[in-house]
């Protein structure tokens, strides 16, 4: 008998194993053939059976080999839960179960730092879930109809100046401006995250621009999308639907060769300019894109040969808040002729106020917005230990940073948008709402999208592999037999009737409050069954 080789992988030390019933399979391969991971094999049991067959007991030794479906004990192709097997499998013959048992989190170190995407995987509390709108209009007030009243469902994206700095003048028994003012935008409450063609397949990028293009063309939500680090397709970029987009620069700079080639014919502004400092799930770092997933067309919107893309973990040259007002803002504004706003994204974190106070204090006026984005935030690859360890949650840090402006009488002059985790449960109408009471103007939906197109990863240690290029819904993938696997129209359709949805449910929120528009810093509607959140977020306490 062979000696028990304790150091070797088996399948009971991976974070799933496959559950098998030879009797209901035909081997039809349909499980290995949409396994992306090669995470199991066909093999062939080998069985030595005693029968008999004869009308008298005559046992009889018979040796048999049967054809089966293995999984195989091999980290690098250990399986990750998304399910296709199952999906497949006409017989339900075959699926993944997860392990409590698993060693893989040891094991898998030895091939260096893991590396993944998706979101926080460890068990933290929701600070949200703590949090109910508990202020509702009856006698003194009364609650407005949802489905008949007309609300303005709009926020700012751009500077917004006092009254007694617009440069007017009075011209007989006119005001006149006489300046010029940094430009609004007044937009939906809700942007599309920046998810960069390359961290998602074309198709999966396009499915959103679709969505996005719709919203605003025929159901008149004028919501914006962010193009995320990368580029964009020099079509969209001198087409009219551009100015639904918001453009992204971060430290990598990847893409942005293109784009100012493409400005002489751009037909119309981008919806805005966003700066990437940091980035919610993985502070600290720079963005990175595996060489797996730098396809040819990722290799011409970037500009760069087939490598692993690695943007630096800040702006070269940009070493404080003075830096980044006067040389990115300063030129990312003129380079749009002052037209388009140009807002910042940082990670939340300790610092997040002190930035947020400076860049109140800037005397060019020229930050047109404050994304903040938190540690439930998702990512398309990172270090595993900068997913679970760095960050901040959000709705603290966006309230700290709410109430620092209002000490100073400066709320609502630089928009806060917030994000990271917005939508985890589902509702991200209610995430929204409760987040705009905080003294949001708006929120960042990332996650929930690609999830509402077919994505199966989540906060439990589902999939989550859109590092890899193996995305087997073919949303984080450049193979071009795994993206035929989504469909663009559907994908773009249920991102459509989410956002209706969304629509339908903040309204139904603003109405019993009796706002009729967006209650931006109206903490009084909220009330926490948390006697530590309220403390925190200064909110009334309920039990």
């Amino acid at each position: 008998m062979e000696s028990v080789k304790t150091q070797d992988v088996s399948v009971n030390d991976l974070n799933w194993t496959i559950e098998y019933h030879a009797e209901r399979c035909t081997m039809c391969g349909s499980c290995v053939a949409a396994c992306t991971f090669n995470a199991i094999e066909a093999g062939v049991s080998h069985r030595s059976v005693t029968v008999s067959r004869k009308a008298f007991p005559e046992p009889e030794a018979e040796h048999l080999a049967l054809p089966v479906i293995r999984q195989k004990p091999v980290i690098e192709q250990a399986c990750v839960g998304c399910g296709m097997c199952e999906k497949v499998c006409p017989n339900k013959a075959i699926r993944p179960v997860r392990n409590p048992d698993t060693r893989f989190p040891v094991l898998a170190r030895a091939h260096g730092p893991i590396k993944r995407g998706g979101r926080s995987n460890l068990p933290t509390p929701r600070t949200l879930d703590a949090i109910v709108v508990g202020r509702i209009s009856q006698m003194t007030d009364p609650s407005l109809d949802s489905e008949r009243h007309t609300f303005d469902i709009r926020s700012p994206l751009g500077r917004v100046m006092l009254a007694r700095e617009l440069p007017l003048r009075v011209d007989g028994e006119d005001l006149v401006l006489d300046g010029r003012t940094p430009p609004v935008h007044w937009i939906y409450p809700a942007i599309f995250s920046d998810m960069s063609i390359g961290a998602l397949s074309a198709r999966a990028w396009e499915a959103l621009a679709l969505a996005t293009a719709y919203l605003n063309e025929k159901c008149g939500m004028p919501v914006r999308m962010s193009s995320g680090e990368g580029g964009m397709p020099i079509k969209l970029l001198e087409s009219e639907q551009l100015k639904y987009m918001i453009l992204q620069i971060a430290s990598g700079h990847f893409g942005w060769n293109r784009i100012i080639k493409a400005m002489p014919r751009m037909k119309a502004d981008p919806a805005g300019v966003l700066i990437k400092i940091g980035q919610g799930a993985k502070p600290g770092d720079g963005g990175l894109l595996p060489a797996a997933k730098v396809a040819p067309h990722i290799q011409a919107i970037r500009g760069v040969p087939k490598a692993t893309l690695h943007s630096p973990p800040n702006h070269q040259g940009l070493y404080s808040i003075e830096e980044s007002v006067q040389k990115m803002h300063l030129s990312l504004n003129a380079a749009f002729g002052f037209r388009v706003p140009v807002a910042i994204k940082c990670a939340a974190s300790s610092t997040s106020v002190s930035v947020y106070n400076n860049l109140l204090r800037d005397p060019y006026k020229i930050c047109g917005g404050f994304f903040i984005d938190g540690i439930q935030g998702g990512t398309g690859a990172a270090n595993e230990v900068s997913l679970e360890h760095t960050g901040h949650p959000i709705v603290s840090k966006l309230r700290d940073c709410y109430q620092a402006a209002v000490a100073q009488g400066l709320q609502g002059q630089i928009p806060l948008w917030a994000g990271g985790g917005i939508g985890m449960t589902g509702n991200a109408a209610a995430d929204a709402f409760k987040m705009i009471c905080l003294g949001a103007n708006g929120v960042i939906l990332g996650k929930i999208l690609i999830q509402l197109m077919g994505c199966v990863g989540n906060e439990h240690g589902r999939c989550n592999a859109c590092n890899t290029g193996k995305c087997p819904t073919g949303i984080c993938t450049q193979d071009p037999r795994l993206v035929k696997r989504l469909d663009v129209d559907r994908g773009a359709q249920n991102i459509v009737d989410y956002m209706l949805a969304f629509d339908a449910e903040l309204r139904k929120l603003l109405a019993p409050v009796g706002n009729s528009s967006l209650p931006v810093g109206r903490s009084d509607a909220l009330v926490s069954t948390d006697r530590a959140v309220a403390d925190k977020l200064g909110i009334a306490y309920a039990c």
